[in-house]
């Protein structure tokens, strides 16, 4: 049996934008999601769900039968926010100040509960269940291992799973749909370099921790310019680096913190034996030392081929054939792989641009914010405006995305579910 969920979704937007901006004015941090797992959970329950609360800590898992045996299908939903101060104005703008939904994860949660509002009405006619996954903890990366930790992936233990990330910088209406490596591992290291302090006169009586870290700094990315196959991707970045208390004292210990990002997960072993060779040998050119720690990791996200046809077959119907693409690999992370490095399974991107915004990868300044804010006229061309990226202040989706998620995800499920 065949069933046309989108005139449904539509139905029920507007719920979906309510559910979405009352998540959006009370945003919680990764591991706090106690009011919105209990949102979740109280409507799972209403709609006759098997519902288990605590899973991973703040995190939600419903079961919902259908008429006749058959598999399981896992939908996964993340619902935390991030440590951001709101600079949007909107009027369901964050409550709570220096916390903010910058990435979507407010409009993930209204879509599963969308999802289960579906496919409960349509119970009658599935085949096997459908275990929904509410995740905490998606932006610091320890969520979903937390989850297969406490027993998610279990009783019942799904066939296959879906999700999707909602994206700021494509439009409305668009998708991306696609086979194999879709997005990055990510890695956290810490590196200490550990010199021997002294007057900064006297050089030679010391050795020099900040100079050694600049070399470090430099010859560290010739392990991604020249020494990785340049058909893998790979980037490696330091973003933190603290060092020196006065002037006129030569640094005894410099600590730095930055991120990997690999696809494969063969390239992202060489980078990692590289390094330990490279700072080896840097650190004791120099007379120093060096600490490196791995502290946290995120596998790539791969999807499986046979799940995302039946992804890409859904995402066709709702959104028309000429709407779905391949798209390009990207090296955000999320760790969303983690479910799928156990399950088979197809993770996708709907395009979620605020209406009179331009696809961009920088959106406009603060500065530009406020001159905006304090014209009378406003800008002179509001439709070139660029579209914010994920986790910026300013960041914001248009809503009519929601129903279209809603939509996509019902269909792929029961279309699974109900295969001859």
């Amino acid at each position: 049996m065949t069933i046309d969920f989108i005139p449904q979704a539509q139905a029920l937007a507007s719920q979906l934008t309510a559910w979405r901006r009352d998540f959006h004015r009370h945003p919680e941090l990764a591991f706090q999601e106690e009011r919105t797992a209990g949102i979740v959970a109280d409507h799972l329950a209403r709609l006759g769900l098997e519902v288990q609360t605590g899973v991973g800590r703040t995190g939600v898992v419903a079961i919902l039968e259908g008429a006749r045996p058959g598999p399981t299908v896992l939908l996964r939903f993340d619902m935390d926010a991030l440590p951001i101060q709101e600079e949007t104005g909107l009027p369901f703008a964050s409550q709570t100040a220096g916390k903010m939904h910058a990435c979507g994860h407010d409009g993930h949660t209204a879509i599963g509960l969308g999802v289960a509002t579906l496919l409960a009405s349509q119970q009658e006619h599935l085949a096997g269940r459908v275990k929904f996954l509410f995740q905490p903890a998606e932006e610091i990366g320890q969520g979903a291992r937390a989850m297969v930790e406490a027993g998610a992936l279990v009783n019942p233990a799904p066939a296959v799973m879906f999700g999707l990330h909602l994206w700021s910088l494509m439009p409305l209406g668009q998708a991306v749909v696609k086979a194999g490596s879709l997005w990055a591992s990510a890695d956290r290291f810490a590196l200490e370099i550990i010199g021997r302090g002294s007057h900064g006169a006297m050089p030679h009586q010391g050795i020099d921790a900040i100079a050694v870290a600049a070399f470090a700094i430099a010859q560290l990315q010739t392990i991604v310019s020249r020494d990785r196959d340049p058909l893998q991707p790979a980037v490696l970045t330091v973003g933190v680096i603290h060092g020196g208390d006065a002037f006129n004292v030569l640094a005894e210990r410099v600590q730095m913190e930055g991120t990997l990002r690999t696809f494969d997960l063969a390239t992202r072993a060489r980078v990692l034996a590289r390094m330990e060779e490279l700072l080896a040998r840097l650190c004791a050119a120099h007379g120093a030392s060096y600490r490196l720690t791995w502290r946290d990791f995120t596998p790539p996200v791969i999807n499986d081929a046979a799940a995302t046809e039946q992804l890409r077959a859904a995402a066709e119907a709702v959104l028309g054939e000429a709407a779905v693409a391949d798209g390009p690999m990207m090296m955000v992370a999320e760790d969303v792989s983690e479910f799928l490095n156990r399950t088979p399974g197809s993770f996708f991107v709907l395009g979620a641009m605020p209406e009179g915004r331009a696809r961009s990868e920088t959106g406009p300044s603060k500065e530009e914010m406020e001159l905006r804010a304090r014209s009378e006229t406003g800008p002179s061309d509001e439709k070139t405006a660029p579209a914010e990226p994920h986790h910026s202040p300013r960041f914001d989706i248009d809503e009519r995305a929601l129903p279209l998620g809603a939509a996509i995800l019902a269909q792929a499920t029961c279309s699974w579910l109900n295969r001859p």
